[in-house]
């Protein structure tokens, strides 16, 4: 494309009175030129799609012959901010023409309590797509991260005399007696017996503000991948000002996302206590925070329930984001305090989440992860 009609498309419609030449009718760049006409033009033109499905629908599919998929995705996010296009995702007929792309399914679940039934299975294969998607690229590599996790800790255990049960130890070995020494030589040691499969128990404690909204599809993505392991339990625990346990949900991650609601208040604090009182083995237990930390409620009490996790011996630890984007906005007085009683917060991608999870299993330093200062 030459520069000059580069620059046409990039500063809009010419000047009539300039003279300059403008796009030729009918030629791809008067195309391109069209669709971002209807999105970007002046304000006293917004709303240029016209607010009903069948002129959205031929956009959509415009905006899909012009440009790659990622520009797609970018432009189909723009017009559902700029102009207000939600109520026409009721539509099952526009939703198959929306590129599938996580700022959709956030919009789709914001808006799930609302979706009439004629577009509730539209939205639901749009947001399994995106789902399946990413499970695929996951899966392998976080089951991996605590079958060698919990399998370096195993043997660490069996080392330790502290997990030996040495009555049982004993009485199995009773033919390894040696009358010239006078002691048992044992050939194998058993330990105390656990209750039961779990030898570590996963919580993900989700913050449901709008802002989150990324972090909570990977939080459910990930509880559903760790729910299938019978070597670990894990429940999954939305918030703003309630808490709800969506665990029974975790072998149907699209059903998960459906049973959250995007915004409202928060209260951080509350929910820590109601994970707190659901915990049969703190010692062995892992505590997700997935929050940004803007806390609604009582700072002081939230602090509280976070030096009790410590006594108790949960390993607490504070995820600010967990998503594909950059350094994340938080509350960094609060996360100052929290690290005072040694929650220390992080931030991840989903793709470095299966390597957290793995030192947080082995008890391992985590500095590699926290953010700087």
């Amino acid at each position: 494309m030459e520069k000059q009609k580069k620059w046409r498309l990039i500063l809009g419609n010419a000047d009539p009175e300039s003279g300059e030449e403008d796009l030729e009718q009918g030629s791809m760049e008067q195309g391109m030129d069209d669709v971002m006409d209807a999105l970007y033009d002046e304000p006293d033109r917004k709303g240029g799609l016209g607010k009903s499905a069948p002129n959205v629908n031929r956009w959509l599919g415009d905006i899909r012959k012009y440009f790659p998929k990622s520009t797609v995705q970018l432009m189909q996010r723009d017009a559902l901010d700029r102009l207000g296009l939600e109520q026409l995702l009721m539509e099952p007929e526009l939703l198959e023409s929306f590129e599938p792309d996580m700022d959709l399914i956030s919009t789709i679940i914001s808006l799930n309590h609302l979706l009439p039934d004629r577009t509730k299975e539209t939205a639901r294969m749009i947001v399994k797509k995106v789902v399946d998607e990413i499970m695929e690229r996951l899966k392998y590599p976080t089951r991996a991260a605590v079958r060698g996790a919990l399998s370096r800790t195993h043997r660490e255990r069996k080392k330790n005399p502290r997990y030996v049960d040495w009555n049982r130890t004993i009485r199995s070995n009773l033919k390894n007696y040696q009358v010239e020494l006078d002691m048992i030589i044992p050939d194998h040691f058993i330990e105390h017996a656990r209750r039961g499969k779990a030898l570590k128990h996963i919580y993900l404690l989700v913050d449901q503000s709008a802002s989150m909204y990324e972090s909570i599809v990977y939080a459910g993505i990930f509880g559903a991948i760790l729910g299938s392991l019978q070597t670990l339990e894990t429940r999954l625990i939305v918030f703003d000002t309630n808490p709800i346990d969506l665990s029974h949900l975790l072998d149907d991650p699209v059903e998960l996302l459906f049973g959250t609601q995007l915004g409202g208040g928060t209260d951080i604090g509350m929910a820590m206590r109601y994970a707190l009182d659901g915990m049969s083995n703190p010692m062995e237990t892992i505590l997700f925070l997935i929050s940004d930390l803007y806390e609604g409620a009582s700072e002081d009490y939230l602090l509280q329930q976070v030096a009790e996790a410590q006594h108790k011996g949960v390993r607490l630890i504070n995820l600010l984001a967990l998503n594909d984007k950059g350094k994340p906005s938080y509350d960094k007085e609060l996360a100052r305090q929290m690290a005072q009683f040694g929650a220390t917060s992080f931030a991840c991608t989903p793709d470095r989440f299966p390597d957290l999870l793995e030192a947080a299993l082995e008890k391992k330093s985590l500095d590699e992860f926290e953010i700087p200062e």
